[in-house]
């Protein structure tokens, strides 16, 4: 260890007159241990919140959508067949899907039905992990036992309290896809059974999706061997774009591929920004106080070792040399309170992505508890970054020391 090292350590050990600035050197280094933590938490629970959205999303969504230019889409089993021969996908499933009402009793809601075959959509979909009453497999013909042979369908729980539908009731669904009469188009209405509720943890498909089988849908939209899009999983959800672009040479004009993120964008770039503004304003908080409170350490350790400095100086200490000892100094306080830091803000994520400690309204937020994703590389890039201001910190307080005359210095001592 050169000299430069020992001398600065030495400094951050004060002697009892100058317990003042050991207490300085506290703050400061707490200064920094407290901005790295807030901004790794914070940090944590948008990406926490950005991926439990995203996968509450995928779970009703697939990763890929096949759809067709000229609208709904035949012989949709060969286009299955060919689409799950290309090497990134891992299934494919057809879907018919239309706007409904269901009205049961007095109480009457919009609807998004889609039609789906059970066996494929659980390949695509979690929805058979979803499931708070009955099963996917309800929903095939006949599948469902009750006083009545009726169909069956799948709804969500927001929308099963909104018309107070539950496990085995009978509702009705009025398509406006009706038939032609005297009077004109007329809504075509059905009896249906619920036969599951699911639950995804995401209002919009909890309270605005049902499901029924595909075969079923075709009858009911008056779409015989029809599907409006095939829903796709890929073995990695980010390769989508490329995965589509290889569907799309595949199967040649007019089908064209809709990645999870085209479908969402609006959503995803809006958590994005959002992700991006918080890590700024907190970036710029630690920059704003790790500047100041490092700089001011260090200025009032200059001058109070202003004797030590021109002594040095005297003995032959070189401009560099006094420069480096401020420089280590400040280092030392930047590197500990990050390293504080880091584990501080470790642990607060840890302890809420073990116990969740911190519990929220989750009709209001969709989350029961504060989502947190703890992601090394974001833990990584905040200690560098923390470094990094501590280290520029050091810069004018040391060439201010080093730029101090001995003669000056010592002449009223």
């Amino acid at each position: 260890m050169n000299y430069e090292w020992m001398i600065a350590l030495r400094y951050l050990r004060a002697r009892r007159r100058q317990v003042f600035i050991s207490v300085i050197t506290l703050i400061s280094i707490l200064g920094v241990m407290v901005g790295v933590a807030a901004l790794i938490v914070v940090l944590s629970v948008m990406v926490g919140a950005q991926e439990d959205i995203q996968e509450k999303i995928l779970g009703a969504n697939s990763h890929l959508t096949v759809l067709s230019y000229h609208g709904r889409m035949e012989k949709y089993d060969e286009l299955t067949k060919q689409i799950e021969q290309t090497p990134e996908v891992v299934a494919a499933s057809p879907y018919l899907e239309s706007q409904v009402m269901l009205l049961y009793g007095s109480q009457v809601a919009g609807a998004l039905v889609r039609g789906i075959e059970p066996d494929s959509a659980l390949k695509v979909t979690t929805i058979g992990a979803q499931m708070l009453a009955g099963k996917i497999d309800y929903l095939k013909p006949g599948a469902f036992a009750g006083e009545e042979q009726l169909p069956g369908i799948a709804i969500g729980s927001d929308l099963s309290n909104m018309v107070g539908a539950g496990y085995g009731d009978v509702v009705s669904v009025i398509s406006p896809l009706g038939s032609l009469s005297p009077m004109g188009l007329a809504p075509a209405a059905k009896r249906f059974r619920v036969a599951a509720v699911f639950k995804f943890g995401f209002y919009e498909v909890d309270s605005g999706f049902v499901f029924m089988d595909l075969q079923e849908a075709q009858n009911f939209f008056h779409a015989p061997g029809q599907a409006d899009g095939i829903e796709v999983r890929l073995k990695n959800l980010y390769l989508a774009e490329q995965a589509g672009k290889e569907i799309e040479k595949k199967l040649g004009f007019p089908y064209w591929a809709r990645t999870w993120i085209q479908a969402h964008q609006p959503l995803f770039a809006a958590l994005k920004m959002e992700q991006l503004a918080f890590s700024v304003i907190l970036a710029l908080i630690v920059l704003v106080a790790g500047l100041n409170i490092i700089i001011s350490t260090l200025v009032m350790m200059v001058m109070e070792k202003y004797r030590d400095i021109a002594i040095l100086k005297s003995m032959g200490a070189t401009d560099r040399s006094v420069m480096k000892i401020f420089i280590f100094q400040g280092l030392v306080i930047g590197i500990i309170g990050t390293l504080l830091g880091a584990i501080l803000g470790s642990v607060l994520c840890w302890l809420q992505i073990k116990y969740h400690l911190v519990r929220i309204d989750q009709t209001v937020y969709q989350f029961a508890e504060l989502p947190m994703r703890l992601r090394w590389q974001n833990v990584l890039g905040i200690s560098a970054f923390a470094v990094l201001v501590s280290f520029l910190s050091t810069i004018y307080p040391a060439r201010q020391a080093a730029k101090m005359n001995p003669a000056e210095s010592l002449r009223y001592e």
